[in-house]
C-alpha cells in the first residue's frame, strides 16, 4: 500500500515591499543614530542629519518614530536587547553557583559599559552636563531597568526556587540598582564591585555567599 505523502508546510512568506522597506529604513536610521550618538552625544543628533545619512526623508522618519524622543527610545530599546542577550547566557553558564553567577553577570555589565561606545558616550555626556538618553538607561521603567529586572527575577526563580517570590523580586531590584550605580561611576571602578553586589543580593535572598 502506497503511503500518503504529507503536504509540505510552506515557509514564511516574504514581507510585502512596503513593509520590507519600512524595516530596512528603521534599521538604517537607528544604526546611524547609534553612530552619531556615540560620536557626539545624543543631544547633538539632529533628525536632518539622520535623514541625510540614512538616505530617507525627514517626514518618513517622523512617521515611523513619532518624534526625536521616539528615535531615542527605539535606539535604547535596540541596545538593551543586544545588551541583555549575552547577560542571560552569562547567568545560565553558572546557574549551579548562584553567587558566582551574579558576580560574573555584574562583571560583564561593567566591562560592556566600558567597551560599548554608545553607552560610553551617554555616560561621558552626562558627566559633562546632561544627556537626554540617560534616563532611558537608568531610571525610566522601560526599556533597560525593567527588562534587566525581569530577566534577573526570572533567572532567580530557577536558580533559587526555594526563596519566596517577594525576596526574589527585591533581590533583583537591588542587583539592578547597585549595578547601574557602579556603571555611572567614572573608571576605574572598585575591583570588588561584582563581589559586593553579589554579596548584597545573597543577603536579601537569605542564601550563603559563595554557595
Amino acid at each position: 500500500m502506497q503511503k500518503r505523502r504529507l503536504p509540505e508546510v510552506p515557509g514564511p512568506l516574504p514581507d510585502p515591499p512596503r513593509v520590507a522597506w519600512r524595516k530596512q529604513m528603521r534599521e538604517r536610521v537607528l544604526a546611524e543614530a547609534r553612530v552619531l550618538a556615540g560620536q557626539t552625544g545624543w543631544d547633538r543628533v539632529r533628525v536632518a542629519d539622520l535623514a541625510q545619512r540614512a538616505e530617507v526623508s525627514r517626514p518618513s522618519i517622523y512617521k515611523e518614530f513619532g518624534d526625536r524622543a521616539g528615535i531615542g527610545r527605539a535606539l535604547v530599546q535596540r541596545e538593551a536587547e543586544e545588551f541583555l542577550r549575552p547577560l542571560s547566557e552569562v547567568l545560565d553558564s553558572k546557574r549551579e553557583h548562584l553567587s558566582a553567577a551574579l558576580e560574573a553577570a555584574v562583571a560583564y555589565v561593567l566591562a560592556e559599559a566600558d567597551a560599548n561606545p554608545f553607552i560610553g558616550a551617554v555616560l561621558a555626556a552626562t558627566r559633562g552636563g546632561t544627556d537626554a538618553l540617560l534616563p532611558y538607561l537608568t531610571s525610566r521603567a522601560e526599556p533597560v531597568f525593567s527588562s534587566a529586572w525581569l530577566l534577573l527575577e526570572l533567572w532567580l526563580g530557577q536558580a533559587a526556587p526555594h526563596v519566596t517570590a517577594d525576596r526574589r523580586s527585591e533581590a533583583a531590584d537591588l542587583a539592578v540598582r547597585l549595578t547601574i550605580s557602579y556603571v555611572l561611576l567614572p573608571a576605574p571602578r572598585p575591583a570588588s564591585a561584582p563581589s559586593r553586589v553579589s554579596r548584597a543580593v545573597c543577603a536579601v535572598l537569605g542564601v550563603p555567599f559563595g554557595g
